[in-house]
């Protein structure tokens, strides 16, 4: 009897698109699990915004606005139901896998299995979205850390861990640290800039202002200020740009404010060859391995402190460590047999 070809939908954030490289981490673990499914020979639907690149067939939801407010969220919200709505009557799908943070407001009728990834930290969620009521639905933490975090009631499948891909040996380094993500109050860039002026060090910030009027109030208060000929913000970088980046960084930057659930940005960068030196907030101290691939510390002085004594890293080290640890491969390879587990249930 041979294997069966399922029909996976997955169903995006419907305020961030979808591409070969996409700036959020929900976005880039679809992408990868859209790419693996077609090239095992499953069929992939991807309902994500207009201007979304899938690798299966994508069901476009209206594109991302430019101004993200209530309305806005009532009326996209209301249209990625109807769409998805349409996708079930139609397709059929074997399983429906969520990525966005209201997913609990989309739940179909009872019917197809469906998966929810928990990308962001638990206490995101209203407490009903962790305990839905809908049979066939199970909802996957993506860290150990994240998953002890559950509150009482909460009920969670077993974590499925993220995965990178491990590029190519990391070119010669450069002498500048980086910053890579949304550029958003809970990503902490401000005190990243701190941090870098204080050890006397370069630092090039990437990533994208998301048309939230908080992010671009942060942004213009708190980041801009602090922009200078040594510490620059370069805006969003994705494919090779980003990966050339990271590789060449002396290090990467991760102050988190909030607990991180898993840090794909992080992996990416041991991935490179580049050590990382994170606030121990969340699931970082389960990613970097303290004084082995970066250092875990705890403000602004300690960071800075931390990237004078860098070089004690070994980029060897780092690269190795991330294929072991976070393999792209193990990561798809778990969903994928969810799927099927799911599907039979």
């Amino acid at each position: 009897m041979g294997k069966q070809r399922l029909t996976v939908v997955s169903v995006a954030y419907p305020f961030a698109t979808v591409s070969a490289d996409p700036v959020g981490g929900a976005e880039q673990v679809l992408a990868h699990l859209d790419r693996a499914l077609v090239a095992a020979g499953h069929r992939s639907i991807v309902v994500a915004p207009a201007g979304s690149a899938v690798a299966g067939e994508l069901r476009a939801t209206p594109p991302v606005p430019a101004r993200i407010d209530e309305a806005q969220r009532t009326a996209i919200g209301r249209a990625l139901d109807g769409t998805l709505a349409d996708v079930i009557a139609r397709e059929q799908p074997d399983v429906i896998h969520f990525h966005g943070l209201e997913f609990h407001e989309h739940l179909p009728p009872p019917g197809p299995a469906v998966i929810a990834t928990l990308h962001l930290p638990l206490d995101w969620y209203p407490p009903r979205a962790l305990a839905p009521e809908r049979p066939r639905t199970w909802l996957h933490p993506v860290s150990a850390d994240q998953a002890r975090r559950a509150p009482p009631g909460a009920r969670l499948a077993l974590p499925i861990e993220n995965g990178v891909p491990i590029p190519p040996r990391a070119p010669r380094k450069g002498c500048f640290a980086v910053a890579l993500g949304r550029v958003c109050p809970e990503k902490g860039f401000d005190d990243a800039i701190d941090a870098a002026r204080a050890a006397g060090m370069p630092l090039l910030i990437a990533g994208a202002v998301f048309p939230y009027p908080a992010h671009r109030r942060f942004f213009e208060e708190r980041i801009r200020p602090r922009l200078d000929g040594l510490r620059r913000w370069i805006g969003a970088v994705a494919g090779a740009r980003k990966q050339r980046l990271l590789a060449r960084a002396r290090c990467l930057l991760v102050p988190s404010k909030v607990p991180e659930t898993s840090s794909l940005v992080a992996m990416e960068a041991l991935a490179a060859g580049t050590p990382v030196i994170a606030y121990a907030r969340g699931a970082l101290p389960e990613v970097v391995e303290h004084g082995e691939t970066g250092f875990l510390v705890r403000d602004v002085g300690e960071m800075a402190a931390a990237m004078r004594r860098i070089g004690a890293i070994d980029p060897e080290r780092c690269r190795m460590r991330a294929r072991q640890r976070f393999p792209l491969e193990r990561m798809t390879a778990a969903y994928l047999a969810r799927y099927a587990e799911v599907a039979r249930c």
